[in-house]
């Protein structure tokens, strides 16, 4: 898709917080219980952006974090674009989803609720979640397959869960996923400062790949197993070619243009939305852009500098906002 070519994203995705009921170690966020931005959008900015998504035409939105169910406005956000006909994904750790939650999505179009199962005992799944409930998890997977919406599992592999990643995939078939996601874990976050006790060997990367190809033919008829890109770094380099027409905006109102890079380029609390499309795509065809992306691709560890932001250019205020 050409971004050039459109007149706003083609999707959004949205960290409504960086405020967590869980701590895992591989979160990319650096997300934790307490770790909101002190300048997170609030109700009343937040509601607004909503509406000047919808009002462009933006046709699908991500609301995620931390965890966004827990943000007092979650629903506000969820249902203000949803009744405009914007289409949803929810990610969710579901500590906290119940069928209260389901059954208020299920009125919105919804094209997704991803749940994250990083193992498939509860010694395991506690070890890379701790204080998290598998059964808390599983429970919410049910509840999204009885309110008849659609959903995805996804597997942050690390030397921790890896050797149950086969049981993790039958048991979203199991539970009805329409979905299983994955690939190699991501030096972002808080995985990059464990990364080290974190990083499978390239021998269970190897084991996993194998089960992942074997199981995608098995479950072809009942699940699809997404794994590619394979890896981020080569992920960004691809989105260096074409630029992805899907922004990231961070629970203050900036826009990043990657997440595995570090660089600011918008900011709508100090921008109309079409300002910052704008940046965005300019940010891409930058040489700051154009170097980093190449740097990361032949040296991993800067992936760890992702949450260091920096602004590639100040933007411009505008009156009135």
């Amino acid at each position: 898709m050409n971004i050039e070519r459109l007149s706003a994203p083609a999707m959004v995705t949205w960290q409504l917080t960086r405020d967590c009921d869980l701590a895992c170690l591989h979160c990319c966020t650096d997300s934790a219980p307490g770790r909101a931005l002190p300048n997170e959008l609030d109700a009343v900015e937040a509601v607004q952006a909503a509406k000047e998504f919808a009002e462009a035409g933006i046709p699908k939105v991500m609301l995620c974090g931390g965890e966004p169910t827990i943000v007092p406005h979650f629903f506000d956000v969820a249902e203000t674009l949803g009744h405009a006909g914007v289409f949803l994904k929810v990610e969710t750790n579901g500590q906290g989803f119940t069928p209260e939650h389901a059954a208020r999505l299920a009125k919105l179009p919804m094209f997704s609720v991803q749940i994250s199962l990083d193992g498939d005992t509860q010694q395991t799944y506690g070890r890379q979640r701790p204080g998290g409930s598998l059964e808390k998890a599983h429970a919410a997977c049910r509840a999204v397959v009885a309110a008849g919406l659609p959903l995805e599992v996804t597997f942050a592999p690390t030397r921790v869960n890896i050797h149950e990643a086969g049981a993790v995939v039958e048991r979203a078939a199991a539970l009805g996923a329409f979905r299983f996601n994955t690939g190699m874990l991501m030096r972002l976050g808080t995985a990059s400062k464990l990364w080290d006790r974190l990083e499978p060997s390239r021998q269970e990367y190897a084991k996993f790949l194998r089960m992942l190809r074997r199981r995608s033919r098995e479950f072809r008829s009942r699940m699809e197993l997404c794994f590619t890109p394979w890896r981020i770094e080569g992920e960004i380099k691809v989105q260096l070619q074409h630029p992805p027409a899907t922004v990231l905006m961070l629970p203050d109102g900036k826009w990043k243009v990657s997440a595995a890079l570090p660089y600011l380029c918008a900011d709508l609390r100090k921008q109309t939305l079409a300002e910052a499309w704008d940046a965005y795509r300019a940010a891409w065809t930058s040489d700051v852009v154009s170097r980093a992306v190449e740097r990361a691709a032949e040296e991993t560890s800067l992936l760890s500098k992702a949450n260091a932001w920096t602004q590639i250019s100040a933007p411009v205020a505008v009156v009135g906002r």
